[in-house]
């Protein structure tokens, strides 16, 4: 009887356990974290760009070391401001190293993310030539396989898809990588984040991937900001899209000021993303542009929004539980 009893409660442990639903985790350069202790994120930044085009592109164009050292004190100055997870949007053939950014994560003290997927917008300069011949499952099997075993040989995994467009209509080119991206997703759970010339390019990125089974909680719109009609922006929101708002900048900040009092006045605040897409190392000409840092969100842009009465619950939803869950790794489906 005793034995039955001890049984019985270990089968209870067994089910109880398996029925716990499991905590959200993302996915970081140096391995996964519970979602919950991301901390402030910054939502879409950028370390080091090379713009030569991926026809040209290879690793052998920069010094790392250089590179190393040039950044890591503008990432030393988020700690801080509490900045405790940095997402780096810089993809694959546009510069995207993931050693470096190994290494600067260990040396900030920051969880950086990293991405798969292909760069489809400027009139497709950096798709790779296979981008074009590949059909979208082969293109989607070879980002499965950088979240299945790693970026090339370092074991390091990404922890979303990042695609682009130009304007609307996409291209077929650019249509093939949203499809690949809705395959990836719904194989990984890894979200969808697409670069996007305007707010129809949005809607068109979208029904790609509903019609492929994806939910729109999966997507998010990034450089929001470039549609003028406020009325897309609930239009996406209010469908589960994450609308991200990118470019904080000091001259920029009464801009976003408007496009965050518009989101909270529809209540969609917890729909909305925030980033400086600041930076970065320029490859092709490293003195052509002032790095631009990743600070003008915590000085500038949260202490105007509590002048205009936004509360620290809603700035707290704004820069911790959004990305936190925008970024989440979970497949979504329709």
């Amino acid at each position: 009887m005793i034995i039955r009893r001890i049984l019985l409660h270990i089968l209870l442990v067994i089910l109880i356990s398996s029925c716990k639903k499991k905590e959200p985790v993302l996915v970081t350069v140096t391995g996964k974290i519970p979602a919950s202790t991301a901390g402030i994120t910054l939502a879409h930044e950028h370390i080091l760009v090379d713009f030569i085009g991926a026809d040209s592109i290879w690793p052998g164009r920069y010094n790392a070391d250089t590179v190393f050292h040039h950044v890591l004190p503008y990432l030393l100055e988020l700690k801080p401001l509490g900045v405790q997870t940095f997402i780096e949007f810089t993809p694959n053939y546009l510069g995207r190293d993931v050693m470096l950014l190994k290494r600067l994560a260990e040396a900030s003290g920051l969880n950086i993310i990293t991405n798969t997927g292909y760069y489809g917008a400027v009139d497709e300069k950096y798709l790779p030539s296979h981008a074009h011949t590949e059909t979208a499952e082969q293109l989607a099997q070879r980002w499965v396989e950088e979240f299945n075993n790693g970026i090339d040989d370092t074991g390091i995994r990404p922890g979303f898809i990042k695609l682009s467009a130009d304007q609307a209509p996409l291209t077929e080119a650019q249509k093939k990588i949203m499809k690949a991206g809705a395959i990836t997703h719904l194989n990984t759970g890894l979200t969808i984040a697409v670069h996007s010339g305007d707010g129809n390019a949005a809607k068109e990125e979208l029904a790609i991937f509903m019609a492929n089974g994806v939910a729109p909680d999966a997507f998010i719109w990034v450089h929001a900001q470039n549609e003028k009609n406020f009325e897309v922006f609930k239009e996406m929101a209010s469908q589960g899209v994450w609308v991200e708002f990118d470019y904080v900048h000091p001259e920029t900040i009464e801009q976003y000021v408007s496009f965050l009092k518009f989101m909270k006045a529809n209540n969609l605040l917890h729909r909305t993303l925030l980033s400086h897409d600041a930076g970065w190392y320029d490859v092709v000409d490293p003195q052509s542009i002032t790095f631009r840092g990743y600070t003008a969100i915590s000085t500038l842009l949260i202490p105007r929004l509590k002048e205009e009465g936004f509360t620290e619950n809603e700035i707290d939803l704004l820069i911790r539980k959004n990305p936190a869950k925008a970024f989440s790794v979970q497949v979504k489906k329709k």
